[in-house]
């Protein structure tokens, strides 16, 4: 359950408010949130300081991350088409009314919008779009087609009792959901337009003791109804109209709720995922499974089924003793890289595919962390 945010002393200073308010006929006391089910804006509205996701580490200018072209999507094709293509720093946007052919597309619990526009000229309006919903970018690279918001809170999940019914906006920050939500876009080349996708993570705040004093944040599965919901408020941005946008996404939901998500399986080393699917869906259902996980993605390589990705080791290192550290002052030696990196390969037969774990040289390994890699993957594979 999210941890509700009221002391005894902030409810008296709420009364006050309250009474204050009603006496000079205040016209701020009323109820502060719509039936929306999602609002980032609202007044109150919580970030959480987080660097990065937790046990996972982000990589600033990762250029190698590259937009999906038809065939072939590796950092090297990517180098020379950036001969040939125009610089998506100096591409103008597009206005909104003037993007077309923007459609939900879903497999299973995959969802994903394919736009009839290339990269280069839809980037700029869904950058806008993420600070429309309030948001702020921790990552922003238009060269690889890649977004990640900060931080916040979904005020439309406050529990409207009596008190906060009354007061409104007066004390709107006095209350807090005890959850954070993340969202990452990933856009790629097609040869008709763009594919966009929209990751979630989540994270929830749990006392660490009995006496329920301290809390801390952990991380809480993805939500696909709420990247539904951001999915389609994308739609409205890019140009669909509003109601045909809520049509699309409650025809989704409903055919969703009424479909059975197909199953994915570790494989019997426990370095593998086993999983439904051509090849073409069983590469957007890992892309997704790696946004959602909070991996970060050095690079891709369609042609060959590959994702490279890089992440922080999570084991405690042991901490030196005081005649180490103080040799170490004196010592030129480079801090060790504690990222490990790993080369997912997908592949696929028939209707069955899978996606493996491999070292960083594409040879097999069996450690715990990639057996760490394969469980992540499975579960947000589902």
């Amino acid at each position: 359950m999210p941890i509700q945010h009221i002391s005894a002393r902030q409810t008296l200073v709420a009364t006050a408010c309250v009474l204050s308010a009603l006496a000079t006929g205040c016209s701020t006391v009323s109820s502060a949130l719509s039936n929306d089910k999602v609002d980032y804006k609202a007044t109150g509205a919580k970030a959480v300081n987080l660097e990065v996701p937790p046990d996972l580490t982000q990589l600033s200018g990762q250029a190698r991350y590259t937009l999906a072209s038809p065939g072939t999507v590796s950092a090297s094709t990517f180098t020379q088409q950036q001969g040939q293509a125009p610089s998506t720093a100096a591409a103008p946007a597009v206005a909104p009314g003037t993007i077309g052919g923007v459609t939900l597309q879903r497999d299973g619990q995959t969802r994903w919008l394919t736009v009839d526009q290339p990269p280069e000229q839809i980037y700029n309006v869904i950058r806008e779009f993420w600070g429309e919903n309030g948001f702020e970018l921790t990552t922003d690279q238009p060269q690889a087609g890649l977004m990640e918001t900060t931080w916040s809170e979904n005020r439309a999940k406050l529990q409207q009792d009596g008190l906060r019914n009354l007061v409104g906006k007066i004390i709107d920050n006095l209350y807090d959901t005890g959850e954070r939500d993340q969202y990452r876009t990933r856009i790629e080349r097609t040869s008709k337009g763009s594919e966009v996708y929209i990751g979630h993570h989540g994270l929830i705040e749990i006392y660490t003791d009995g006496r329920k004093e301290q809390t801390t944040w952990k991380a809480r599965p993805s939500d696909p109804a709420l990247e539904a919901e951001m999915l389609s408020r994308l739609m409205v941005k890019l140009g669909t109209p509003k109601e045909t946008a809520k049509a699309t996404l409650a025809a989704d939901q409903s055919a969703a709720s009424a479909s059975t998500a197909p199953r994915s399986n570790l494989t019997a080393d426990g370095l593998g995922v086993a999983f439904s699917g051509n090849f073409d869906q069983a590469w957007r259902r890992v892309g997704l499974a790696l946004d959602r996980g909070g991996f970060t993605v050095e690079d891709r390589d369609r042609s060959a089924g590959v994702f490279e990705v890089r992440l922080a080791s999570t084991k405690p290192e042991d901490k030196p003793g005081l005649l180490t550290r103080m040799t170490g002052w004196f010592s030129s030696k480079p801090t060790a890289d504690t990222l490990t990196r790993y080369r997912l390969k997908v592949a696929s037969q028939g209707n069955s595919a899978s996606v493996t774990v491999l070292g960083s040289d594409g040879k097999a390994i069996n450690t715990d962390g990639a057996k760490d890699v394969a469980k992540q993957l499975a579960t947000n594979l589902e």
